[in-house]
């Protein structure tokens, strides 16, 4: 049984169910993804994992959906009361466990693809050497067993064939150097740029199979799945725990080649690029101005050091602040969306710009997307790596990714920069 609510800001908090929540330690379930069950609908997996730690779920106790520029505000709203109705029984009290949603949220207010957030049925999750699993249920009922098992491994996708989204490679090429020539003139610092490819298999797409290819092969992002939004970010844009908040801000790319002695060298050369250390001077920035509000205190390294990826190379930043408000990881979200590493510097002029190049709706690409507990601590990742199985047919999905565009940005450059971020979105469709 699940309750489903929509909000679309023009009235009050949508109704809320009163739910029995248990959790429970367990043994170690081994590999999390391989306990959700075969033939679940993409939207009814849920995934936050981490070198094999974090939550997964699957199943529907509680929705909600909104749209519109109060996507935010009406979905904190709802899950306030819902926490408020509820009961929780909460055995292991670490984060991740009792009560928790997962959600993401529509990069633009105008999107239709709005904001989502829903509280499985069943949770399982692992941090170190502590497991649980937590039940969601209708108040007033039994609270079910869950019988956890390892799962027949998913089935590979197959034929899978790519095409072009809102525009050809040339035509982004285009764009790009309209935004430079709009950044040489000074209308604005940065614009982040985005491009999308279409992928159709010949069966529906086995959301399972996804993220675990993407948890292997890129075990220092996250691996998400949130309504049909399966990826890998390596961008965390807002951790809350016990009153600590951090941020890593990523900005500045170079692909890597393979050798490790090049891309050592690669690595040196990311870490002088001045084209590079401005893009992600924007990035640092934007984040820690607007976190200063919700700080005590706020720290910010002096200098990025570089992420390694399996497939690229970041320039990479951990801004880190003491809570000083009652807000949650959700509010905290919205106040630091977009960033300048997804929009651009200044935000109005950013904006403008993408809609006037992009020629597509990002829907939640490049939005926030994560868990939200109780007691209002979670972790927003930004949807980056990622791709959108279409609800209407499980055998197509939409990837995406983006590139910072400054002055000294070479179309071409930023061409081969796109087609290595969607190398782990297209590496996990492969057979």
């Amino acid at each position: 049984m699940s309750t489903t609510s929509s909000v679309t800001g023009t009235g009050g908090p949508a109704p809320v169910p009163s739910l029995r929540v248990v959790t429970r330690r367990i043994a170690d379930p081994g590999d999390l993804l391989g306990l959700v069950p075969a033939n679940l609908p993409a939207t009814a997996i849920f995934s936050w994992l981490r070198r094999g730690d974090g939550i997964v779920g699957w199943g529907q106790a509680a929705r909600v959906d909104t749209i519109g520029a109060d996507r935010f505000a009406e979905t904190s709203r709802w899950w306030t009361a819902l926490v408020a109705e509820g009961s929780v029984d909460d055995d292991v009290r670490r984060p991740g466990s009792g009560l928790v949603a997962f959600g993401s949220m529509a990069y633009s207010s105008s999107s239709p693809a709005g904001g989502t957030l829903v509280v499985p049925s069943v949770v399982v999750g692992r941090r170190g050497d502590e497991a649980w699993v937590t039940t969601c249920t209708p108040a007033g009922q039994p609270t079910p067993s869950v019988h956890l098992e390892a799962r027949p491994a998913p089935a590979s996708p197959q034929g899978v064939s790519f095409g072009d989204g809102s525009q050809t490679p040339t035509q982004w090429m285009g764009a790009v150097a309209t935004a430079v020539s709009r950044i040489n003139a000074g209308e604005l610092d940065k614009c982040v740029l985005a491009r999308d490819l279409t992928a159709r298999g010949l069966a529906p797409l086995d959301t399972r199979r996804l993220l675990q290819r993407l948890s292997t092969s890129y075990p220092n992002t996250w691996a998400f799945s949130v309504d049909g939004l399966v990826g890998a970010t390596p961008e965390m844009l807002v951790r809350l725990e016990r009153g600590l908040i951090t941020s890593r801000v990523l900005a500045g790319t170079i692909r890597r080649t393979g050798d490790d002695e090049r891309d050592l060298s690669l690595a040196a050369h990311l870490a002088r690029s001045s084209k590079d250390l401005v893009e992600h001077e924007f990035a640092v920035r934007s984040v820690a101005d607007r976190l200063a509000p919700h700080c005590d205190s706020i720290n910010v390294p002096e200098s990025p050091f570089v992420l390694h990826l399996p497939n690229v190379m970041h320039l990479a930043t951990d801004v880190a602040g003491v809570l000083s408000s009652r807000s949650t990881s959700l509010a905290l979200a919205e106040a630091l969306h977009p960033s300048a590493a997804v929009c651009g510097t200044p935000r109005d002029a950013a904006e403008a710009l993408i809609t006037e190049l992009e020629h597509m709706d990002r829907g939640r690409y490049a939005g926030p997307v994560g868990w939200l507990s109780a007691g209002g601590d979670g972790e927003w990742g930004i949807a980056l790596r990622s791709g959108a199985i279409s609800p209407e047919d499980p055998r197509e999905i939409r990837l995406f990714a983006g590139c910072g565009i400054v002055a000294g940005s070479d179309p071409a450059a930023e061409l081969a920069e796109s087609d290595a971020k969607l190398v782990p979105m297209r590496d996990a469709l492969s057979s």
